[in-house]
């Protein structure tokens, strides 16, 4: 099966890395930037690197970007830029545009605009981050909405052994497993009578409310 092909316009600290990511997946990747520096800097890591403003009417088809898969427009600090370049790819038939956005402002303009998904990775991280200062009991937390999150968390002992619908997690504290994590290998087929091993942790998916208030994933 054929990997997906990218364009990554705009190479600050998320753009780069997004770009080197995908490009160690073996992934096609196209970038672009106007600031010289940065091309040379990544140039001989992706498929194509191009020195570009995205402001400029049709620069975006004069490079290919029209026959990609998915676009990321990771440029949040200009943003003329940022709203040009997600029109342009959307104009071009691109199936697949994600925007990065600084503000909830920036972000509805380019739900506007036709982005397929607006994103806000510092927002993002510094949930995380909090979320995992403030509880000893989550490994990591990635929050879907205002409303949901999925959050990974060791197993309590009393939990050891015994499968999910003995422990009925769902009734009891309001979330639902959809994964179980043992020596970083992560399964999600998890079977009725399967039984939870020592040191393994799961990935659960429930309301904030629900995750920040009950013991069980504060230990």
């Amino acid at each position: 099966m054929k990997n997906k092909s990218f364009a990554v316009i705009g190479l600050g600290q998320f753009g780069m890395t997004l770009a080197l990511t995908l490009a160690q997946s073996n992934c096609d990747v196209l970038v672009i930037d106007e600031n010289e520096e940065k091309i040379q800097e990544i140039a001989e890591k992706v498929t194509y690197a191009a020195k570009a403003d995205v402001r400029d009417s049709g620069v975006l088809r004069s490079l290919g970007v029209q026959n990609v898969d998915v676009v990321v427009v990771a440029i949040s600090e200009n943003l003329e830029a940022s709203i040009v370049a997600t029109m342009q790819a959307k104009e071009l038939g691109v199936p697949f545009v994600m925007t990065k956005a600084t503000n909830s402002l920036h972000g509805r303009i380019l739900d506007k605009i036709g982005a397929d998904k607006v994103i806000y990775p510092e927002q993002d991280m510094g949930f995380r981050t909090a979320r995992n200062l403030m509880s000893h009991g989550f490994l990591d937390a990635f929050e879907l909405s205002a409303e949901f999150s999925i959050a990974e968390f060791k197993i309590p002992e009393e939990w050891v052994g015994k499968t999910l619908p003995e422990l009925k997690i769902r009734e009891r504290y309001h979330i639902n497993v959809i994964g179980i994590k043992q020596n970083e290998q992560v399964d999600v087929n998890i079977k009725p009578d399967e039984t939870l091993p020592a040191g393994c942790s799961v990935i659960a998916i429930g309301k904030n409310q629900d995750l920040n208030t009950d013991p069980i994933f504060m230990r």
